[in-house]
């Protein structure tokens, strides 16, 4: 018997082969429309029941024939465990059958990249449900959060999914937004060192990190969800870009253009941003893709383009490789607009190249490639719960307190208020119960998430009264809850947003506010429990930071969680019961009055309090603030020396000691201040923060190395310049207070730097 050779495997499916060979032998062989069907997603079986993205409906297609389509291949799978309800393992089957139909109906069996959100973990139904952005910025822990972000990607990888749509880098710079939830605060540094510990984390267990949205989305006018930005290029330069140059540094492999327009110029048709700024300059070699239907919106929504061809054209042309969530411009109007002459064609083999690159990179070209399917999953699993748990507990802010907190084990407490018993008080707008499972109100969240009267019964003898939901109520709902307060010690008032998507909630995607007042009858309802004469905690679980200016004085205390997610409820009681030290700092700053304020910490001299304007903006709890139980003493702030070469290093040594029973943490916080510049620059602006652990009796010493890179900014010339001269380092406990000032001098030449500049500090301790 004569045995035969084996066949050698086309050269692109020989992962010996060098990548960049790999793809060239695959499109050398590919039609155009081939190349152009790895362009685009797919969104198979989306849900008629309601939006979970911008004007969803104007576009997809429910009855899309897939088999037609997969026989020239798919990019992307959009969102197959996040679209509806669908049991784990029986979606990861469903995910391998899919994928082994796009293998074997088309000409070279390219599977899809599958790709999921993961803002508070996977969106999926049954998935741990961690605290949403910004109690990631709460904690001031990026090793923490980095460890989270593991943990996702480890869930994701194992379901057959390969890319996440997270993190939101996007600096808040109005908190009338309604996605200031999703994003992890006000200040770059901290959006910049959060962010890139999720991407670091998420790379790591193999998933491909989306950063979005790039760039200027957060700064719409007035706070407005799509409208225009308001932002100059210095704003852009120094505020909203650091942190994408940061999560690039670590290891990013993609990017998701804004929705929105910067001088009338849409992110998505801007080449000089999506190809000059992020591929020339920073030198990123992934794949950008687009938010979903922002090509489309070039046409429908901005105006500049004058028809799906057009918009896809211009898209293609600006940098965008991949249309998500399907196809609606890559697909037959931009192989028209090819073929017509209208766009070039070597515009798809830029694209065509970054994906098949990425392709390759996942594994996905080699000729053994198959699917994993799982026979049991469990996406809530104990070390899940656990991390969950810990994010929320250190995420937990402890903003005023007249000393009722912590509260008597066993004492008489009223709990009242339409975030007390309702679980989703717990949750973001892109947790899969808000953003999902709420168009299946028979479906169950999946997991179990307490709430706030349930967790506190383990600890108090409650009493439970509404007293008004989020919006709307009756005068008889505040009446019982004041009825509520009458034979109780303390009353507990738990308020706040209800997330949602496009007017489904006080906060979330779409969920604008005309002002900073809490929502619907909450003030009032606080009113009536303040007249009660007993002391009245407010629980605030919210999106965005409320005015508490006219009530400030008369409370007992305040403690805030920003949807701590399904651990939140134990870890707020924990707070109230002493269990737990409150360690959790400001990400944004909460307003004082004037709830039309919209302005952040980080505002120049005339930006802030003063006396040619009667507007005072000044903030009631500013940002970085937080208080603890037990407080750590500061005992001694320095600097190695007065003068900083303008290309060295300055070291600060912060000395700590905890002088209680209890273990305790401090958040260090390091601010630059620059009285003299080319630019109005912000009058203070946090360039380092530690969080540092003292257990009872210890003394800590951290020892920060500041690059005098961190005090560059964007000059008059456009750009960046470490400028010498001198400054102030403001070293302390907020934006506000500060334990000492530090004066120095940098000494050398006017430096300019770049892409390459050092971003972040080094710490020891």
């Amino acid at each position: 018997m004569t045995t035969q050779p084996a066949t050698a495997p086309e050269p692109w499916r020989d992962p010996a082969a060098g990548t960049g060979e790999r793809v060239r032998a695959l499109m050398a062989r590919m039609t155009l429309r081939e190349k152009l069907a790895q362009l685009y997603g797919i969104w198979v079986g989306i849900d008629s029941g309601g939006e979970v993205a911008p004007h969803q409906h104007d576009f997809v297609d429910p009855e899309v024939d897939f088999d037609e389509l997969v026989r020239h291949g798919i990019g992307q799978l959009t969102r197959v465990f996040g679209t509806r309800p669908v049991d784990p393992v029986v979606g990861a089957h469903s995910l391998a059958r899919t994928q082994r139909q796009i293998v074997t109906s088309s000409r070279f069996g390219i599977p899809a990249v599958v790709h999921e959100e993961c803002l508070t973990g996977l969106a999926a139904w049954q998935a741990t449900i961690y605290p949403a952005p910004l109690s990631w910025g709460a904690t001031f822990d990026p090793d923490l959060v980095r460890r989270m972000a593991a943990k996702i990607g480890e869930t994701m990888r194992g379901l057959g999914v390969h890319q996440g749509l997270a993190p939101v880098l996007d600096v808040a710079r109005d908190l009338r937004w309604g996605r200031v939830e999703e994003t992890i605060g006000e200040d770059p540094y901290l959006v910049g060192t959060i962010g890139s510990a999720y991407v670091a984390g998420l790379e790591s267990a193999g998933i491909i990190a989306t950063l979005k949205h790039f760039v200027g989305y957060s700064a719409s006018r007035a706070g407005r969800n799509l409208a225009p930005v308001s932002a100059g290029p210095r704003e852009i330069a120094d505020v909203l870009l650091p942190p994408f140059e940061l999560a690039l540094r670590v290891g990013a492999r993609s990017v998701m253009n804004a929705y929105t327009d910067t001088d009338g110029l849409p992110s998505a048709a801007d080449a000089s941003l999506l190809t000059g700024l992020l591929r020339d300059t920073y030198g990123f070699g992934g794949t950008v893709v687009a938010d979903y239907f922002s090509i489309a919106f070039l046409h429908r929504l901005h105006g500049v383009a004058a028809g799906p061809g057009d918009a896809a054209g211009q898209a293609l042309t600006a940098g965008i490789d991949v249309e998500l969530p399907t196809m609606d411009c890559y697909g037959e109007p931009l192989l028209a607009a090819v073929e017509g002459g209208a766009v070039d064609a070597a515009a798809v083999d830029r694209a065509l190249e970054r994906v098949l690159r990425q392709k390759c990179e996942l594994g996905l070209l080699d000729a053994d490639w198959a699917p994993e399917v799982p026979e049991e999953v469990d996406l809530d699993d104990a070390e899940s719960r656990a991390i969950a748990r810990e994010v929320a507990e250190k995420s937990i802010v402890l903003l005023h307190n007249d000393g009722t907190l912590p509260l008597s084990p066993g004492a008489r407490v009223a709990v009242v208020g339409p975030r007390a018993d309702e679980a989703g008080a717990m949750l973001g707008c892109y947790s899969f119960p808000l953003h999902v499972g709420v168009h299946h109100p028979d479906v169950p969240f999946g997991v179990s998430v307490p709430t706030v009267v349930e967790a506190m019964r383990s600890s108090f003898d409650v009493t439970y009264a509404l007293g008004c939901p989020v919006t709307g109520g009756d005068d008889d709902g505040i009446a019982q809850a004041v009825a509520a307060c009458e034979d109780a010690s303390v009353c507990v008032a738990v308020l706040g947003d209800h997330a949602g998507l496009f007017g489904g909630g006080t906060s979330g995607e779409g969920c604008d506010a005309p002002d900073l007042r809490l929502p619907g009858r909450q003030e009032e309802l606080l009113e009536a429990l303040l007249a009660t004469g007993k002391p009245v905690v407010v629980i605030l679980l919210s999106g965005r930071p409320y005015e508490l200016s006219r009530q400030i004085s008369r409370l007992a205390a305040v403690v805030c969680g920003f949807y701590p997610g399904e651990e939140g409820a134990a870890a707020l009681a924990g707070v109230l019961s002493g269990r737990i030290n409150p360690s959790g700092r400001l990400p944004v700053s909460f307003p004082a009055a004037g709830a039309s304020q919209p302005s952040t910490y980080l505002a120049a001299p005339l930006g802030r309090r003063s006396e040619v304007s009667t507007v005072d903006p000044s903030a009631l709890f500013p940002f970085g603030h937080g208080l603890s139980y037990a407080p750590a003493t500061w005992l001694d702030v320095s600097a190695t020396g007065s003068l900083w070469p303008t290309d060295g290093v300055c070291r600060v040594r912060v000395t700590l000691r905890n002088d209680h029973a209890v273990a305790t943490t401090e958040v260090v916080q390091v601010y630059l201040h620059d009285p003299v510049a080319e630019v109005a620059r912000p009058e203070r602006q946090l360039i380092a923060a530690r969080r540092v652990a003292l257990e009872p009796g210890a003394t800590v010493v951290v020892d920060i190395g500041l690059h005098a890179d961190l005090t560059s900014y964007t000059g008059r010339a456009g750009e960046r310049i470490v400028d010498p001269g001198d400054v102030e380092l403001r070293v302390g406990t907020s934006s506000e207070s500060f334990a000492a000032t530090l004066h120095c001098t940098l000494s050398g030449p006017r430096r300019a730097v770049g892409f390459d500049r050092v971003l972040a500090p080094e710490f020891s301790s």
